[in-house]
């Protein structure tokens, strides 16, 4: 019962100021305020103000709210952890599979194929490349600060 006062004198008091608006020739903003002032009385008559008086004040509804939150915190877990693992139960058994046929068949012109081994001669092949040697980056740096400098002519 309050909660439709306190709508109804919203609505009002938004009434009244469309209406000054109105007497100030700005038609536009005194429609608009309008509007948003008829949304509370037109909630307080469909009676969604009394189902949300209904719930604010229901522990029942307000357990329902949480065991909502936890359902929608579970969900998001479970998603997290199938993205960190890599896919659906069925996208991993489907790689799996997938593995398994090429270890059986393997082929030259497969993208995950390795070379085959030479023996124990071929060892530096399997090496990775080393780093080209690194250059000290403290007298480039400078040189291109430099560089600017002297461009301003600074």
């Amino acid at each position: 019962m309050i909660a439709e006062t306190v709508c109804s004198a919203v609505s009002a008091a938004g009434l009244g100021i469309a209406a000054v608006t109105a007497y100030r020739r700005r038609f536009l903003t005194a429609v608009r305020v309008a509007a948003y002032s008829l949304v509370p009385i037109g909630l307080v008559m469909t009676g969604v103000v009394e189902w949300l008086a209904d719930t604010a004040f229901s522990p029942v509804a307000w357990a329902g709210f949480g065991v909502l939150g936890l359902a929608w915190l579970l969900f998001m877990i479970t998603r997290t952890v199938e993205r960190r693992r890599g896919g659906t139960r069925k996208e991993r058994k489907e790689a799996r599979a997938a593995a398994r046929r090429d270890a059986v068949a393997p082929t030259a012109a497969a993208p995950g194929a390795s070379a085959p081994s030479l023996g124990p001669g071929n060892r530096q092949a399997a090496k990775p490349a080393s780093r080209p040697a690194d250059t000290p980056r403290g007298d480039d740096d400078f040189s291109d600060i430099e560089a600017i400098l002297k461009k301003h002519g600074i």
